[in-house]
This record gives C-alpha cells, structure tokens and sequence, in this order.
C-alpha cells in the first residue's frame, strides 16, 4: 500500500470517527428540557432583545407597531 494511499486512510477514518460523539445522551436530556434552559427563559430579557433587534434593524419584523432605526416608539 503506497504512502499516500495510507494518509488517506488514515484521515478518512479520523474524519469518519469526529462525528460519532454528536448528539445528546438520554442522561442529558433531563438537564437541557429544564425550564431555566429555554432559550426565552426570562421575558424581561427576550422583551429587551426583541426591543433593541427591530430598533438596530429599522422595522418592526411583524411585531404590529411601527418603528424607526433611531428606536424612538
């Protein structure tokens, strides 16, 4: 078997097992479906997000009010 052929080989098995440990484990799960977890746990902050996206973004995005790129609503 040549040298190059091996190398080859070689890296399509590493590349091959890079991508067994993905995904969540069943014992994880219970963890990541807290409610703390949520992206949008805390309303107060997804509120301020919301707030400052459609104000850098100069429109409402369908939030049913009118806005501008200054953030003056």
């Amino acid at each position: 078997m040549s040298l190059k052929l091996q190398w080859l080989l070689l890296g399509t098995l590493l590349a091959a097992s890079g991508c067994s440990s993905l995904g969540v484990k069943p014992w994880e799960r219970e963890l990541l479906a807290r409610e703390d977890m949520l992206m949008d746990a805390e309303a107060l902050d997804l509120a301020f997000d919301e707030h400052i996206y459609f104000s850098k973004e100069a429109s409402s995005g369908g939030q049913g009010f009118a806005g501008g790129g200054c953030g003056c609503n």
